[in-house]
This record gives C-alpha cells, structure tokens and sequence, in this order.
C-alpha cells in the first residue's frame, strides 16, 4: 500500500509540474505579444516614476563627466521605462520635460495621426499611404514624411498629440511630440507653442508613446499593432541600434530616430529575451552619434539591474 501511495504522489507532482510549466508557458507567451490589449485604462507616464530606477539613472549619467557636464546644460535628456513586468511599469527621466529639437524622431507623431485618421475615415487606406508610412518610419523619408503631413495636416496632428486619451504634447509637463514643419524647404510652418520648435519632443512623452503603443492604447489595439509592426526591424543601424544589434540580436527593435547638424535623437523599444525596455535620448553636441552608442550598454546594464533587485525582493 505504501508503494502504492508513494508510486500515486510522484504521478500527482509529476501532473501538478507539468500543469504549472504549461500553465507559466502560456502566461509568458502571452506576455510576448505586442500589444498588450490592456483591459484597464492605463496610468500616464509619470505616474510610474520610481525612486530606485531614478536614483540608478542619476548615478549611472552622472559618472561620466562629458554626460554630466552636457545634463548640466539642458544639451542632454533621457527617458527609460522597465517593462519587465508589464503590472509594475516603472519610469525614469533626466531632463525629461525639456523640449528640444528632436529632427526625424517626431516622425512617429505623423505615424499616429495617420492612423488616426485612417481609423476615423478621413484618411483613405491605400497601398502609397502604408508605404510612405513604412519608408517615413524605418528608412526615415523626408519625401515620404512630407508627404504624409499634407496627407493629414498640422492641425490633425497637433489635435491627436494633444487628444486627452494620448497626452503626447501638454504643457503642463513641458510640452512634448511636435511636428509643425514639412521636411522640405518650403511650406508653412506650426511652430510649438512652448519654444517655437518645427521638429520637437521631450524624452517623457516618447517613452509615453512607446508606452502607449505597447500597451494598445494609442488609437486601437489593432491601430496600435499595425504601428508596432511598421516601427518594427528598422533600415538604419546606427545609433543604439549599432549596439542594440550586438548585445541583443534576437530581440525585436521597435525603433524611430533622428539627426540634424548637432541634434541628435534615437528612441527604441527592446522586446526580447532578458530584455523589455524603452530608452529614449536627445543630445545637442557634436559627438551625439557617438554618444548615443556609448549610452546603450549602461542603460541595458541598469535596466537588467533593476530587473535583479525586483528578482532578489521576491525571494
């Protein structure tokens, strides 16, 4: 009999292990999936600052001099979200209210404009509009991104920056997403209300974007994932995706940069193994390509970091 039992309860750990790794497959797999389809309304970016992540961003910046000095004179903003626990988002920002000239990463608001519309009816969805999407997204087209702004129009685009649901420009928080010039020489111009910039953002509202996206808030679930798909695996390797390529080759990028005289912008959403994060930076300074690299690997290192201290709390 107590062979019996014994041969009965190694049956039932065995079932019980099989049903538990089954059941941690399907969660994870779901977790995999972008977007999200979050049935809740979400929280706004700053509402998921965290004290810890905030004070290792600070820390990690402020020990390099050259990064340092450039905070120090508003020339240097960054923005990081962990998302490796899609219930307890958190956030991070240095400079992250500051407006500045962000050139083609403002990009990703004609993105969503267009959506949109598209969503709404007032803008037709054709083969040449998802087209110049994807090449104004992933080869970074100004004929194509112009081409979209008339499509749609500054006021369509301020109205869906500034729609209450997205809050991607408010100037309570120090503005954000700006597009209010063509990327062409000639056309008329919207300048921001804030600063008079033509191409802007504030790191906060791109990663409030990326965020967004991840979660399907921005426009649909489905809207969301049709951007998701046209951001996804971009043309150009520079910037954090020349570094991204070698420290996580199998993630998926979801990216959208930018880069005029000594502006330099890149944002990436990294969705892989042992890695789900938003960084976002905007530089003023001569060396920003470079810089922009050297910034990737730090802020992996702390973002998985971050990840063992929330791992060594729940134990």
């Amino acid at each position: 009999m107590k062979t019996y039992n014994n041969f009965m309860d190694i049956k039932i750990t065995k079932f019980l292990t099989v049903a538990l790794f089954l059941v941690s497959f399907v969660v994870f797999s779901q977790q995999q999936k972008l977007p999200i389809n979050s049935i809740d309304e979400i929280e706004p970016i700053g509402e998921l600052k965290d004290t810890t992540l905030q004070l290792l961003l600070e820390s990690q910046i402020n020990s390099n001099p050259k990064w340092k000095a450039l905070v120090r004179n508003k020339r240097l903003s960054i923005g990081i979200v962990d998302l490796s626990n899609i219930s307890n988002i958190k956030y991070a920002g240095i400079n992250d209210d500051e407006m500045m000239y962000a050139a083609s990463l403002p990009k990703i608001a004609i993105l969503l404009a267009a959506m949109d519309a598209i969503d709404k009816g007032e803008l037709e969805d054709t083969k040449e509009v998802r087209k110049d999407m994807r090449l104004m997204i992933s080869k970074s087209n100004n004929q194509a991104s112009t081409r979209m702004i008339d499509r749609v129009g500054y006021a369509k685009i301020e109205a869906v920056l500034r729609a209450p649901k997205n809050k991607l420009y408010d100037e309570e928080v120090g503005g954000g997403l700006w597009v209010g010039k063509r990327y062409a020489a000639g056309g008329k111009r919207n300048p921001d209300p804030m600063k008079g910039l033509s191409h802007a953002a504030t790191t906060r509202q791109v990663c409030s974007f990326y965020y967004q996206l991840a979660m399907g808030n921005l426009v649909s679930t489905q809207r969301s994932k049709e951007m998701l798909d046209i951001m996804k695996d971009p043309a150009l390797h520079h910037k954090f995706v020349n570094v991204l390529d070698q420290i996580a080759p199998k993630a998926t990028v979801y990216r959208k940069s930018g880069s005029w005289k000594n502006y330099h912008s890149d944002s990436a959403m990294v969705w892989g193994p042992n890695r789900r994060y938003i960084i976002v930076a905007l530089i003023e300074d001569g060396a920003g390509e470079q810089i922009m690299r050297k910034l990737v690997k730090p802020l992996d290192a702390l973002l998985k970091r971050q990840q063992k201290i929330k791992i060594k709390r729940k134990i």
